[in-house]
């Protein structure tokens, strides 16, 4: 796989879109391979041998690993595109909303699908405790996309549609419209600012079909 760029990824994946995401912005072109991660490839195994996941991102034979590290690497190489601002402390700024969510939200939101009862509704309050700080940072339109797609963007306007998946698949809010109005419309703002990343973002409708599945196959493991 020498020359060029490829990446390796899974269609379901929010950490592999975000990769995606950012190629298609900077128009970059890339080879995809799609890894079925119930039976992994020796591919991704030899260029993962450490978290043996998805997303990885070879360019001219180089591997790089980690979604958030991957795209500080588009970053630095295509300059064209630019997704960081400008300006140091809104760059620093955007970083620590990007970790913020990954750290705090993210790990949340997967707690409310695997889990049930009062252990649920304890990570849905703190889901959507943390889901209101970065709907306040979005009020503020700070480092996120106003008249253009930036860096926080690419990173993290999946994380509402992944909301409204769990919601549907688990029964329970997490996007809150009235008190997160800007976080309820970002995911969709985002697409309808950039058309071009419409092509590789999959439908809700698929990924609540493929969760339901995934949850189902761990309760009959766990039985």
């Amino acid at each position: 796989m020498a020359g060029g760029v490829k990446l390796l990824g899974n269609w379901a994946s929010p950490f592999a879109l975000r990769v995606r995401w950012a190629l298609e912005l900077k128009g970059i072109k890339y080879e995809y391979h799609e890894e079925d991660l119930t039976s992994k490839s020796a591919l991704l195994l030899q260029y993962n041998p450490i978290h043996k996941k998805v997303p990885v991102l070879v360019h001219d034979g180089k591997v790089i690993v980690e979604s958030l590290v991957i795209l500080e690497y588009i970053e630095e190489t295509w300059k064209n595109t630019p997704l960081l601002p400008d300006d140091p402390y809104e760059r620093a700024m955007a970083r620590f909303w990007v970790k913020f969510a990954d750290d705090k939200c993210f790990p949340a939101m997967k707690g409310v699908f695997f889990s049930q009862g009062e252990e649920q509704q304890a990570f849905v309050k703190e889901v959507c405790h943390n889901l209101k700080f970065l709907d306040s940072a979005l009020n503020r339109n700070c480092c996120f996309g106003v008249a253009k797609i930036g860096f926080v963007d690419v990173a993290l306007a999946w994380i509402v549609c992944w909301a409204q998946v769990i919601e549907e698949i688990v029964g329970v809010k997490l996007i809150l419209d009235e008190e997160m109005p800007s976080l309820a419309k970002w995911h969709q703002n985002a697409l309808e600012a950039a058309p071009v990343l419409k092509e590789c973002t999959p439908p809700r409708e698929k990924l609540v079909e493929h969760f339901k599945g995934f949850r189902k196959m761990l309760a009959a493991a766990s039985n």
